[in-house]
């Protein structure tokens, strides 16, 4: 177990969430790890950059689809989004602090 968790580079807080979050800086063309459950680590190679903190989708996201994390909606995907691609404010309309979003 101890030498999965080394692995690990990115996280996920639900098993519904749409993105990981990475736990470190990651280059496009790497290998982004995360755990699926306590002992199966699921890999997704990068389409872009992305900065320690930010998300990556783990699946494809149309256009207009809410966006889980936590297993909750964080916002609404203003184009497709890819698996693999940096989920950031270039690609995602915020529900925060927006009453009439949910």
């Amino acid at each position: 177990m101890k030498e999965i968790k080394k692995e690990v580079n990115a996280v996920i807080i639900d098993k519904k969430d749409d993105v990981a979050t990475v736990t470190k800086d990651l280059k496009k063309g790497e290998k982004a790890k995360y755990l699926l459950n306590e002992n199966n680590i699921n890999e997704i190679i990068l389409l872009d950059d992305i900065p320690f903190g930010h998300k990556f989708a783990i699946r494809d996201i149309p256009k207009n689809q809410n966006i889980l994390k936590y297993g909750e909606s964080i916002g609404k995907a203003t184009k497709d989004i890819v698996k693999g691609e940096h989920v950031h404010i270039q690609n995602v309309e915020s529900n925060r602090g927006r009453g009439d979003q949910k």
